[in-house]
């Protein structure tokens, strides 16, 4: 066996036959190279750009994450939007710190027990859409039916 005869095997154990490297299975343009945390990501992200054409004064500080499954804790606080015993998003209200800054208020919403709940793609975006709505009227204080309205009311008009 030559050297150059060595040196071809030892490097052609993955380029078999001539073929080379295999690329993607769909071009990255395609929603098919998406995956399924990617996919719900923007589905969070559609419903929350719904939210913030209505409501973008009081959405400003607001911070919105996707976490694949709560934490186990013992019990759940009220902050937790809750199916049965799994819970399918969390609000953290806005705190102060030590130096008198208030942080954020961020809502969490947990990705496989919202996946598990719906039957396909609609229905799961309708789901992230009313957790979104649900949580973002318990934290501005306000019926989710309201929050869907709009700060101006169902006529345009202006609320008192």
């Amino acid at each position: 066996m030559t050297a150059t005869h060595r040196n071809r095997t030892r490097g052609a154990r993955r380029d078999r036959r001539g073929r080379g490297m295999r690329g993607l299975l769909a071009p990255v343009s395609v929603p098919l190279s998406r995956s399924r945390s990617q996919q719900f990501d923007d589905l969070v992200l559609d419903a929350v750009e719904h939210l913030e054409a209505r409501w973008a004064s009081q959405l400003r500080r607001v911070e919105f994450a996707v976490e694949d499954v709560p934490p186990e804790l013992p019990a759940y606080d009220s902050d937790v939007l809750e199916d049965g015993e799994v819970p399918l998003a969390r609000l953290l209200p806005a705190v102060q710190n030590s130096r008198g800054r208030r942080s954020a208020a961020r809502i969490v919403l947990y990705r496989r027990p919202l996946e598990v709940r719906a039957m396909d793609r609609e229905d799961l975006a309708d789901l992230v859409h009313d957790v979104i709505v649900e949580q973002v009227a318990n934290l501005l204080g306000i019926d989710p039916d309201d929050l869907e309205q709009g700060p101006e009311g169902p006529n345009g008009s202006a609320k008192s």
